[in-house]
């Protein structure tokens, strides 16, 4: 409007009648909300403290701290502040059997599928350490990250005691076919305890995506951003963040709320808590299987 008044040497009325504007929207100054400053220094915080974070998940958060604000504008303040909005990743393929049957087992119910996987890293020294990744593939919780120079099956092994005896006895457990995960003593054991294994194709990382996935946001939002002088203090650290991973960082999955507080299975007495770090030992009895989940194609109806 403006460049159409000097560029033809008209009046403002002369301006708005010629390209159909009411003169009232012409001269509208907006308004921003009281709490506009509040906001976006809030949002700004969240993004310097969760650097690989998008506005949908920063928005999460900001409804976690009693903001009632809506994603688009979270967004627009996002993009006003010239933050940076994760690009999209390429979706990837499923494997299938020739009858159209997916291969990989799909969790139906907490302690379904329990999925490990090792991830690789370096101290300050070059010192080279390994962590040992639990996870549930159906409640998307982490339930172990076990740090240490040298992790064989007889830690393996220890790792999964420790979560057998607090967390319950899983009725399968996915990983790769490393020597620590086939290891005959791991097998013998697994199997006396009525545990199935599920052991991927060799090269075929995508079929133990739940692990995979989490794995690349282990490194992606913590490993890549902490240089570890000591082995002590990448145990601490990297603990630190599986507390924050399973009770506060919103899971896209999940509706962007937390693993922790959908964590809860149906045993055969009743509803029974086992998302929390600090929360009591459920029971090791396995779950009833629910009557709507089929076991290679998951939940029936959304079940």
């Amino acid at each position: 409007m403006v460049y159409a008044q000097q560029k033809l040497g008209i009046t403002e009325r002369q301006a708005c009648a010629a390209l159909g504007q009411s003169r009232s929207v012409q001269r509208h100054a907006p308004k921003r909300a009281d709490d506009e400053a509040a906001l976006t220094a809030d949002i700004l915080a969240l993004a310097r403290q969760y650097g690989r974070y998008g506005y949908k998940r920063i928005t999460a958060l900001l409804r976690t701290q009693g903001w009632v604000v809506n994603h688009k504008r979270v967004e627009r303040i996002w993009r006003r502040e010239g933050l940076k909005v994760p690009g999209r990743h390429k979706k990837k393929g499923r494997l299938y059997l020739n009858d159209g049957s997916c291969i990989r087992l799909r969790p139906c119910w907490a302690n379904h599928v329990w999925a490990y996987d090792f991830v690789a890293e370096r101290l300050t020294d070059g010192t080279k350490i390994r962590t040992l990744t639990v996870v549930d593939e159906y409640t998307r919780e982490c339930l172990s990250l076990r740090t240490g120079y040298r992790l064989q099956a007889d830690d393996v092994m220890t790792v999964l005691t420790e979560l057998f005896t607090t967390r319950g006895v899983p009725d399968h457990i996915r990983s790769d076919n490393g020597s620590e995960f086939t290891a005959k003593s791991i097998r013998s054991w697994l199997a006396r305890l009525g545990i199935k294994t599920l052991y991927i194709e060799p090269g075929s990382p995508w079929e133990n995506g739940y692990n995979e996935s989490f794995n690349g946001r282990l490194r992606d939002e913590c490993l890549n951003g902490e240089t570890f002088h000591t082995l002590r203090e990448a145990q601490v650290i990297l603990e630190q963040w599986r507390h924050h991973y399973n009770h506060i960082r919103p899971h896209t999955s999940l509706g962007y709320k937390p693993p922790a507080p959908l964590a809860c299975m149906k045993g055969a007495t009743g509803i029974m808590e086992a998302a929390s770090a600090y929360a009591p030992a459920p029971s090791i009895m396995p779950p009833m299987h629910p009557p709507n989940c089929n076991l290679n194609t998951g939940p029936i109806n959304g079940g």
